[in-house]
């Protein structure tokens, strides 16, 4: 039974066999143990620090989760190149099928501002209408349009988490996706957060933190779920200037002050976003310092031109050109090296990493100008990531996507649906974090017993069936016969080794495939990365 000993024994029942899934798990909520601090390795040590890891714990943090193809990428290459090819990756050759699902989304056809420009006069159309009822139809089917684009940048997340080379690159457009948080829901954002993710995010995800800074500043996304549209000169708006010090650069404790705040939101005066056709009216002796960029606009009738002190440092009012003098500034600040640092080293290696680890990267990070490989670089050749393997908690996104990526490999899943529906259950929807501050990281959030409990109704459902993740669209779907294949060549090639007695015995007693699937994606061992 493909790796199952075979014990003669009858089929468990149903209630058993959940009764034992639950056993199985019981510890998966002590499973990360705090980290001791230890001293600091030498130079020379730390650059062997990664080559000496375990392959498999090493795919397990670097990517969405080991698969046959990766593990055997990592051992043709060894820790050391595979890691440098991640930090660097060349453009990504996704499998054909994915890619040719991916290249008929509406969203890699048709460029955003196209969409979102159609789709504004597709509303006020609606509400034109003088008949109600054909009004919320015609509304309706706009909301129903915002809801499709959305769902089809969530499923090209996921098609790129499950199957893209650039793992660390996919890793990091989440993590930047989550830091730099955008609400779907707000109005037309649906529309925009596939090209937000694509090139705000992705394009810097590995780059320099001031372009990657910058790319945000200038994206309609984030500039309509801050409100930054409504910011202008005599009334201002600060909530984007607010988020941008507090969340996206210098942190909560990174000296601002309320006034630092109200002179950026005056800095920010006059950025927004344009989804109509024609340009706004601008007073003669503006009209040349007026941009725009897709939806993106620039506009000098709205900004305040008077000189601002940001950080101590004057501004002199001049336009456009503050806006980026206040990201340079931002975004080299020692303050936002230590930030930044820190939720790297919270994502990457524990819930509470030790202050000389996140010194040592803020130092390389502030060394490099923000760039980010390198301050990854720095994380990873560090013995506290070496210590951390194996011991992280894994949020949803991380459970779900590394059981299928462990169970299918590259086999090219063709109905993501059921993937978002996982994460919704289990509280982290994609894009649908309400408040800026973006999901938490850290083991608390995601290990509450009733958090526990649907990830075992999960495994369930992946481990006995497919779950309708190879069934195609249309009116009479077809679906391809597939069924998960844990036990495989990574299982008896390296995952055994980090299984303990628990899950063993489970493992050793279960009745079917099914049933043992279940128990090891039930298990603790399966819940850290």
């Amino acid at each position: 039974m493909n790796g199952i000993p075979h014990n003669g024994k009858p089929m468990l029942s149903t209630r058993r066999t959940w009764s034992t899934a639950l056993a199985v798990a019981a510890c998966a909520i002590a499973a990360c143990a705090p980290l001791s601090p230890d001293h600091p390795a030498s130079a020379e040590s730390r650059a062997e620090q990664v080559q000496s890891v375990e392959p498999l714990q090493l795919l397990n943090r670097l990517t969405w989760g080991a698969s046959w193809a990766s593990a055997q990428q990592i051992s043709a290459l060894g820790s050391a190149r595979f890691l440098e090819q991640q930090l660097h990756p060349a453009p990504a050759a996704m499998p054909p099928e994915i890619a040719a699902q991916i290249d008929a989304m509406t969203i890699s056809q048709r460029p955003a501002t196209q969409l979102a420009i159609d789709l504004e006069q597709r509303r006020i159309q609606a509400n034109a209408i003088a008949d109600t009822e054909s009004k919320q139809a015609a509304l309706q089917a706009y909301q129903q349009e915002l809801t499709r684009l959305g769902r089809e940048a969530a499923a090209r997340s996921l098609l790129r988490a499950l199957y893209s080379p650039n793992q660390l690159q996919e890793q990091m457009t989440w993590f930047w996706m989550n830091h730099f948080n955008v609400y779907l829901f707000k109005r037309d954002i649906r529309a925009l957060v596939g090209d937000y993710e694509e090139h705000a995010i992705r394009d810097h995800a590995l780059g320099r933190f001031r372009d990657l800074l910058a790319a945000t500043v200038h994206h309609p996304a984030m500039l309509r779920y801050l409100d930054n549209e409504q910011n202008a000169a005599g009334r201002l708006n600060e909530n984007y200037a607010r988020e941008l010090m507090e969340l996206h650069t210098l942190g909560v404790d990174g000296g601002y002050t309320q006034s630092d705040v109200q002179e950026l939101a005056r800095i920010l005066t006059g950025l927004g976003v344009n989804v109509n056709r024609g340009n706004p009216n601008v007073r003669a002796a503006l009209a040349g310092q007026y941009v725009r960029d897709g939806l993106w606009e620039f506009n000098p009738g709205r900004h305040d031109y008077g000189d601002k002190v940001l950080l101590g440092q004057t501004v002199k009012g001049r336009g456009l050109a503050e806006i980026d003098e206040a990201i340079d500034r931002l975004a080299r600040h020692p303050a936002t090296a230590r930030y930044i640092s820190r939720k790297l080293a919270t994502y990457f290696c524990c819930d509470d990493p030790a202050p000389e680890l996140v010194a040592r990267m803020a130092q390389a990070f502030q060394a490099s100008d923000g760039d980010i490989a390198a301050t990854l670089k720095t994380l990873y050749a560090s013995p506290e990531f070496a210590r951390s393997l194996g011991r992280k908690f894994k949020d949803p996104m991380h459970y779900v996507v590394s059981a299928l990526r462990l169970a299918y490999d590259d086999k090219p899943i063709l109905n993501t649906a059921p993937i978002i529906n996982w994460l919704n259950r289990m509280g982290q929807p994609l894009y649908a974090h309400l408040t800026p501050d973006g999901y938490s990281m850290t083991q608390e959030a995601w290990a509450s017993p009733g958090q526990m409990t649907t990830r075992f109704e999960i495994a369930r459902a992946i481990g006995a069936s497919n779950a309708g993740l190879f069934r195609g669209e249309g009116p009479q779907p077809a679906e391809r016969p597939a069924f998960p294949q844990l036990a495989n060549a990574v299982y008896y090639g390296s995952l055994i080794k980090t299984i303990g007695p628990a899950t063993r015995d489970a493992l050793e007693r279960a009745a079917s495939q099914q049933d043992w699937n279940m128990y090891l994606l039930a298990s603790p061992e399966f819940m850290n990365r």
